[in-house]
């Protein structure tokens, strides 16, 4: 494999970091020759972090702060940014909560001060409470309808019972018609403090600039209060059916993988690619092309601060679901007992490099980057130092990585879909 050169990039960006008296943390990185900048307020606070009786609060916040501050009326939010051809939006994780802008250079203030704004001053009027509520049910049943995401968090329902990794993001519509207006509004105060907060920030910025605003939005924040630690999960191995009306039967097949902090997370990217990354993958090329079992077959690599899933999906019909996890079976014990050969991990070390390397040209994502860099490792890991890590894979840290991850006895898998549930059933119990 040709190896990685910061030739590749006509600059560096310039990282700096600052961390405020409040203990909110400043992370920039500048692009000079970016005509934009990408803006984010990453809050450490995510599902896994809700309390027991307001599964779905996280996800619910985030709904909130866009109905209005102290300030803003809903709509005057919703047009400060795209006003001025920007976009403003945000995400609910297991892990954390992130609110985004990205504009033209010259808006980076009004970006700013919009996000802080929304961090800060939202008043969670009761009128909007229940509407938003509703809302989010609607959300819930429109997830529900869509199987080929379902199964994903049914899923983690089942890998991870009795921990709240497992919960829903939305929350469900029993927690959500449990929480009450000043259950939310104290989540969102408290939890929204000073050193649960990372600014993030990428594009044509000024460090210095980024820190003034952060002190004056920022700077007299306190944290409130000590939360609980955070539990590692274990990992359960399961065989489930889920009977559901649907034209497609959904398989999908997970195995325990690497945290972010792991050894061999790079090993577990290069893993991913070989299994389901693409269109060169194995089991693209012998599902969709070779048999034509499945239109839609992919593999999907989930990491978190202390677990992880690799997991191999399809879409197929009632009949050819059982070959489906046949063929997932057969590749998943081909690579136990063989591996992966020099040429194909030169193939696929290629294939994610090269996919790194452009992902970086997108500023949003270096944004993106900074901050769950900053929350995970509490350092800067630039494109160049994550890049020279996968070049030192090799064959046998990958192989490492398969022997102590790939292990059928830790296997989760599910099915849903219109299918008879005994014969599916028994059929599972075979794997």
């Amino acid at each position: 494999m040709k190896e990685f050169s910061l030739k590749a990039f006509e600059y560096l960006p310039k990282y700096e970091k600052t961390v405020l008296a409040s203990g909110v943390r400043v992370v920039t990185e500048h692009h000079p020759q970016s005509r934009a900048t990408s803006v984010g307020i990453f809050v450490d606070q995510g599902t896994r972090d809700e309390p027991e009786h307001m599964v779905g609060a996280a996800h619910f916040v985030e709904h909130m702060v866009f109905k209005g501050t102290k300030s803003r009326s809903a709509f005057e939010i919703a047009k400060s940014l795209e006003s001025v051809g920007g976009d403003l939006n945000a995400y609910t994780s297991r892990e954390y909560t992130c609110y985004h802008g990205t504009t033209l250079k010259e808006n980076t203030d009004l970006s700013f001060e919009i996000l802080a704004d929304l961090i800060l001053n939202a008043t969670m009027k009761s009128v909007d409470f229940v509407k938003e509520r509703e809302v989010i049910l609607q959300e819930i049943d429109m997830s529900t309808d869509l199987l080929e995401e379902y199964i994903f968090d049914k899923y983690f329902e089942d890998v991870y019972h009795g921990h709240s990794l497992g919960r829903s993001i939305l929350g469900t519509p029993q927690s959500l018609n449990g929480i009450k207006r000043k259950d939310l509004f104290d989540f969102y105060k408290h939890r929204y403090s000073g050193s649960k907060i990372i600014v993030a920030a990428a594009g044509h910025v000024n460090h210095d600039e980024i820190v003034k605003l952060a002190e004056k939005a920022f700077g007299r924040l306190k944290s409130k209060e000590k939360f609980p630690a955070r539990r590692a999960p274990k990992i359960k191995p399961f065989r489930e059916v889920y009977k559901k009306p649907s034209e497609q039967t959904h398989v999908l097949l997970g195995l325990p993988s690497t945290s972010y902090k792991d050894n061999l997370r790079f090993e577990a990217y290069i893993l991913n690619a070989v299994f389901g990354g693409g269109m060169t993958s194995r089991l693209y090329q012998n599902i969709r092309e070779e048999l034509g079992l499945a239109y839609s077959v992919y593999s999907y690599l989930h990491s978190y601060s202390d677990t992880g899933l690799l997991m191999l999906y399809a879409a197929s019909s009632s009949k050819n679901y059982p070959k489906v996890i046949e063929v997932f079976l057969k590749e998943l014990e081909k690579i136990r007992k063989r591996g992966i050969s020099r040429k194909e991990l030169d193939f696929f070390k290629r294939q994610v490099t090269g996919s790194i390397i452009l992902a970086a040209d997108d500023i949003e994502n270096r944004m993106n980057s900074l901050g769950v860099n900053e929350m995970i490792f509490k350092k800067y890991r630039p494109v160049d130092v994550v890049l020279a890590d996968i070049s030192q894979i090799s064959k046998e840290s990958v192989q490492e990585y398969i022997d102590q991850y790939l292990d059928p006895a830790h296997m989760g898998i599910s099915i849903m879909g219109d299918v008879d549930r005994s014969l599916a059933e028994q059929y599972l119990s075979l794997c």
